[in-house]
């Protein structure tokens, strides 16, 4: 049976979550993301791992920022999403949609997940049954559409969509109860929105991380995930998927 990897979860900046990845059968450790370079370092340190490779999935600085901190300490390699790697700092390799990287034995899927920035990719380690999805992806939300476009972005969401139900999913901020709250407003009748909105708060009080969290609750209750719905889309002016998940998306940026 393969060893198992292991993802060390930190806070990191005002709302972030830092990820470490380490493998113990080859004692690689992948930094999914560098928003503070300094912090990773010192988490890998109080775990007694070494940091071997960066995976960025977008560019933005509380993702990427930390690169050069990182690689210069330990000689880290760093891939990074093809279409952002211009904005990145000392990338190695480019990958998209369909290239795999490896840490010791296990694969990971490189998704191309654009729309909050262009290039944005996602990890999925089906071995594992985890995906790293930066800000494409978050708890009963996405992220904002900075770069892209509603087809693009519905077309990267409907890729994660497409993973195998229990996959846990790593996003990068913690958002769920604000997302939580524009979800309810979005679709005030699903009963299983509202479970897990008061589950959320719950966890949240209790001073606990909703994150990871599993796909296939966000399939019955991410509005963004069910911008294909005919009743949700009936609640936001009809049209398809691209229509409703745009609506969905301009409503949540001034909620």
């Amino acid at each position: 049976m393969t060893p198992p990897l292991t993802v060390h979860q930190f806070p990191c900046l005002s709302d972030n979550y830092g990820f470490l990845l380490h493998d113990k059968a080859s004692g690689e450790t992948a930094a999914i993301d560098t928003p503070d370079g300094e912090e990773y370092l010192r988490q890998a340190g109080l775990k007694g791992w070494r940091i071997t490779q960066i995976w960025n999935t977008h560019w933005h600085k509380d993702h990427a920022g930390g690169n050069l901190t990182i690689k210069q300490a330990t000689g880290a390699t760093i891939t990074a999403p093809a279409g952002d790697a211009a904005r990145i700092e000392g990338v190695d390799r480019t990958v998209d949609q369909g290239d795999t990287v490896s840490l010791g034995g296990f694969t990971g899927h490189v998704i191309n997940v654009g729309g909050h920035t262009l290039g944005h990719i996602a990890y999925h380690l089906p071995e594992a049954g985890i995906a790293f999805v930066g800000d494409s992806l978050f708890a009963l939300g996405c992220g904002r559409m900075f770069e892209g476009t509603p087809q693009q972005f519905w077309a990267s969401l409907s890729r994660l969509k497409a993973l195998p139900a229990q996959t846990q999913i790593y996003c990068a901020h913690e958002y769920t109860q604000s997302n939580a709250r524009f979800a309810v407003h979005a679709d005030p009748e699903n009963g299983a929105l509202a479970d897990y909105a008061a589950a959320v708060d719950a966890a949240r009080s209790a001073g606990r991380a909703t994150v990871p969290f599993v796909l296939e609750r966000e399939l019955e209750t991410n509005p963004f995930l069910r911008a294909d719905d005919s009743a949700l889309a009936e609640r936001w002016g009809g049209g398809d998927a691209v229509t409703v998940f745009a609506a969905l998306r301009e409503a949540k940026n001034s909620f």
